[in-house]
């Protein structure tokens, strides 16, 4: 299954892809087998990796810039350029409604062209009821249903748009991706070998 590394918590992420090539390569090591007994357990390691941007003490990591050097760094450590983008966390400075700026730019990335090919997911803390909750004295029977107790989430209310952007992003993405295969520039337009122009249909 593929498998992510965020960076580290000062934001960067060097060690997101030392991560990546451990986990890239087979081990050999001691564990407990299924029976219970002592086993040296072999793996071959796991080509589908990638890093997850969370941002940090820092900054944020989530515009182009960030991606586009994160991808520089995995294309020469030998892997290809795919991130996942934390909207939660230190990308939106633990400010869960922040989440939703983080998303938008994150769909004009997928539209633009420039750093599109390289962001393949996204995280978003959401949840039924908007923010957080501490468990009450009364324990669990006290506790609001649909309000997460760990990190504060947006509501399921305003997550539906967030998607909803992002669902365009794509539709974005895909679009470039049209036009190169058609060898088209990005309003449409072709350039023939002879000098000519052509439109597309």
């Amino acid at each position: 299954m593929p498998t992510g590394f965020k960076n580290s918590t000062d934001g960067t992420v060097g060690i997101a892809i030392d991560a990546c090539r451990a986990a890239s390569r087979p081990h050999v090591f001691l564990s407990v087998g299924k029976g219970g007994l002592s086993s040296i357990v072999e793996t071959e390691g796991n080509p589908d990796v990638h890093v997850i941007l969370r941002g940090g003490s820092s900054g944020p990591n989530y515009k182009a810039e960030f991606v586009r050097d994160c991808g520089e760094k995995l294309t020469k450590a030998g892997f290809h350029p795919k991130i996942m983008i934390d909207c939660s966390h230190g990308n939106s400075s633990k400010q869960h409604r922040k989440q939703i700026e983080v998303a938008e730019d994150i769909a004009e990335q997928l539209e633009s062209g420039d750093t599109s090919s390289m962001i393949m997911g996204v995280m978003i803390e959401s949840n039924l009821l908007e923010g957080r909750q501490d468990i009450p004295p009364s324990g669990p029977a006290g506790l609001m249903y649909g309000q997460s107790v760990t990190d504060a989430c947006l509501s399921w209310e305003q997550t539906v748009p967030v998607l909803d952007r992002l669902r365009k992003g794509v539709q974005g993405r895909r679009q470039i991706v049209y036009r190169k295969s058609r060898g088209l520039e990005p309003n449409g337009v072709a350039l023939n070998g002879n000098g000519t122009v052509s439109h597309d249909g």
